[in-house]
């Protein structure tokens, strides 16, 4: 399934170039109340939900995705994990370029370890993504991400992928300079993720995926997922060894070689095999 949250915070089932109102299906999800739960209640419920949305799109007419404004496929993610330099090329292009790239930052990622980045940076695909300090260089990176479906603590690789839920987008827009990590990467709306969340079921090898991204139809980065220095299940061990993942959280795996600056005016277009594209607008 392809699911997105449009519009005034609606479900959509996302087929071809229509999005069908699921929205119903959400009576389903327990009424919130303090304390408030830490983890997306939709993305925990999607294994039940899945037949009754399926049974609810049925004969629904659907309208064209292009009408409705894409939000962020994941409402409330307690936390959002990323990987640095976990592409082999993107560590090279750094450590060739400490003009732009502050050296305490390029580090294998078995030596940086892992990094949090704000929920509250997070954005999706219809919203303007709006530079905070465009005096400072601030370029895209593109992503796959992964979305956790169940509560996961010390997982192995033999068990890491049974807890993903989903894959999506992401952009970690990144202002460059010698600030920590996620500080930097952490303004309002410097976390893209969308267009919809596509269900694992759907992705056959997310190890062997294609992505790219171009800034006003140039191409700027080109790669496949084979590339990761730690691939998806290593990094659930990695991040599961220190803090328990659950529902919702959002796993960024590491952006490939090509990172360049972007302006207010540029228009991004990302897309990532098996998921979609997306297009960001900067201003």
């Amino acid at each position: 399934m392809r699911l997105c949250i449009f519009d005034d915070n609606r479900l959509g089932l996302v087929q071809g170039e229509l999005v069908h109102d699921v929205s119903a299906v959400l009576d389903a999800l327990p009424a919130g109340r303090y304390p408030l739960p830490r983890h997306d209640l939709l993305v925990a419920a999607l294994p039940k939900l899945r037949a009754p949305i399926l049974a609810l799109v049925d004969g629904m007419p659907g309208v064209p995705v292009a009408s409705v404004r894409l939000r962020p496929p994941v409402a409330n993610p307690g936390k959002i994990v990323a990987a640095p330099v976990n592409y082999r090329k993107h560590l090279e292009e750094a450590e060739a370029d400490p003009a732009t790239f502050h050296a305490a930052h390029v580090r294998k990622i078995e030596e940086t370890g892992l990094f949090l980045k704000a929920t509250s940076s997070l954005a999706g695909a219809s919203d303007t993504l709006r530079l905070v300090q465009p005096e400072r260089r601030t370029d895209h990176e593109v992503e796959l991400a992964a979305i956790i479906g169940t509560p996961c603590k010390n997982a192995t690789r033999e068990t890491a992928m049974s807890h993903v839920a989903a894959y999506a987008i992401g952009l970690d827009i990144t202002i460059r300079g010698p600030e920590e990590r996620s500080m930097r990467k952490s303004p309002d709306g410097y976390t893209v993720l969308g267009p919809w969340m596509v269900t694992a079921d759907e992705i056959a090898d997310p190890a062997a995926l294609d992505l790219s991204l171009d800034v006003n139809g140039e191409a700027r980065q080109r790669a496949n997922t084979r590339d990761l220095l730690l691939d998806i299940p290593e990094l659930i061990v990695f991040a599961s060894r220190f803090y328990t993942l659950e529902p919702g959280d959002i796993i960024l795996t590491g952006t490939p070689e090509g990172v360049g600056p972007i302006r207010p005016g540029d228009v991004m277009q990302a897309a990532i095999g098996g998921i979609g594209t997306m297009t960001v607008q900067v201003g």
